[in-house]
């Protein structure tokens, strides 16, 4: 298979099965370099602060949730704000509904199964870098009926966009997507400071208190 990008994708693992990851990183093909891995929330909170990936291969269930939160969602919540342009994809032997509607509600971009191959994880990898979404055929289901269900809140998300600007809108979408405050600032041609601004503010109007936060909201109501 070619690789689509001269410099490989940077990863971290998190599973708390060290055969597994080991497996996996073997598995990976050339456009993946595996540069963490991590066996329960803080391991993966930390390792994901320091190593900065492009993305995060991320069990669902994981030892040192403190919460009724599944480990993966504890290290969303910890870790997405420590590196901001860090996606996720979640990789769990549970093909639960439940289990794969919360993970996508906590901001993962995709949700696959441990019986893909190395080279479907390699490829979801690559879709969810790309800023795409990427789910195992099976479970693509479960998220349309989930998200769907939530259409009848169409006229109360249009209510929340109401309140804000056309700058604020376009501010909110790039940041839930992962970029930086530098990235946003040269998208839109304004400065860092007018950014800090209008993600303030956008929080302030949508009541929410961290881009973590953020990006759950625009995922659930399908903005990014």
């Amino acid at each position: 298979m070619a690789e689509r990008t001269a410099v490989p994708l940077r990863v971290v693992i998190v599973d708390d099965h060290s055969i597994f990851r080991s497996g996996l990183r073997h598995d990976l093909d050339r456009s993946i370099d595996v540069v963490g891995e991590a066996a329960d929330v803080a391991e993966a909170v930390a390792a994901i602060a320091e190593r900065q990936p492009d993305v995060v291969l991320l069990d669902v269930h994981l030892l040192g949730a403190e919460t009724d939160e599944t480990g993966g969602e504890a290290v969303l919540r910890e870790a997405a704000p420590l590196s901001p342009a860090t996606r996720f994809l979640a990789l769990s032997v549970s093909d639960a509904a439940e289990d794969v509607v919360r993970v996508i509600r906590a901001g993962t971009r995709g949700y696959i199964t441990k019986g893909a191959s190395g080279i479907e994880v390699s490829s979801a990898v690559r879709t969810v870098a790309d800023g795409d979404a990427v789910f195992s055929p099976r479970l693509a289901g479960f998220v349309i009926d989930a998200f769907g269900a939530a259409a009848g809140e169409t006229a109360a998300t249009d209510d929340e966009l109401d309140r804000l600007s056309a700058r604020e809108q376009e501010v909110m979408r790039l940041i839930a997507r992962g970029y930086s405050y530098k990235e946003v600032a040269a998208e839109l041609f304004i400065s860092i400071k007018t950014v800090e601004s209008h993600v303030l503010a956008v929080l302030r109007k949508l009541q929410l208190s961290s881009r973590h936060e953020l990006t759950a909201w625009a995922s659930a109501r399908r903005l990014l």
